[in-house]
């Protein structure tokens, strides 16, 4: 049964989280996701506070830009949620925004290499292995976390490209594919892939939540336009969509 989510913008304020965390929790909402966009919202900050004011919500992030941020201090971040609400996260981790990444000085010339590097780090470091590895772009000596998480703490990869789809499914624990994708683009990637496969929907058709659902999709996370406001009443409308 595929589920549905819905997305809080972070061109929204952030004072406006709570309000709609509250909306969503009290619909009976599956899944509310956040964006770590440049430069508006802090992935993390956004995912601890919807989760400390919710008790059921399953809370991703899609996606935390991999160049902007130490591999080490994801795991560290990542694991604490885990270890503060078990079973109710799951982050995705991407390539970023070339032209952001740009702009702060974090852009690499090999954006799949050091994703696949990251990736395999930051899977290692949640299952409490100590890392030593020198890629490169990632380096770590002697890494371990001293808490690691103590349920699965599934990594999922924003995704657009073939080769960076392929490089989800190797390695991660799904993939996060836009809301580019078409039907036709979450069934080619069902066809290489048993894992959680989560597409962004810009749309408020069922029709198309079908469709995507029928090709394959783990999940469809709806998400409003950048400039639409009426955030805690698009909450109820998610919450009120199946695909019974």
């Amino acid at each position: 049964m595929t589920s549905i989510g819905a997305v809080f913008r972070p061109q929204l304020p952030p004072e406006r989280l709570r309000a709609v965390v509250t909306a969503a929790e009290e619909a009976g909402l599956e899944q509310l996701w956040l964006w770590e966009d440049c430069f508006l919202e802090s992935g993390i900050a956004t995912a601890a506070a919807a989760l400390a004011w919710s008790s059921k919500l399953r809370v991703g992030v899609g996606l935390l830009p991999v160049p902007l941020r130490n591999v080490a201090l994801t795991a560290m971040e990542a694991a604490t949620l885990h270890r503060l609400f078990p079973g109710r996260v799951v982050l995705g981790v991407g390539h970023g925004v070339l032209e952001w990444m740009g702009q702060v000085g974090a852009r690499v010339s090999s954006p799949l290499t050091l994703l696949d590097e990251y990736v395999t780090a930051l899977r290692a470091l949640l299952r409490g292995e100590r890392v030593t590895t020198s890629g490169r772009y990632v380096q770590l000596s002697d890494v371990a976390l001293d808490w690691p998480p103590l349920t699965p703490a599934p990594i999922l990869v924003g995704a657009r490209g073939p080769k960076s789809v392929r490089l989800s499914v190797e390695r991660a624990d799904g993939t996060i594919l836009d809301a580019i994708a078409t039907p036709e683009i979450v069934r080619r990637t069902r066809e290489i892939s048993d894992k959680e496969i989560i597409v962004y929907a810009e749309t408020t058709s069922v029709d198309l939540v079908r469709e995507l659902a029928d090709a394959g999709a783990s999940t469809v996370v709806l998400q409003q336009s950048a400039d639409a406001t009426d955030a805690e009443e698009f909450m109820r409308f998610v919450a009120s969509v199946t695909l019974s």
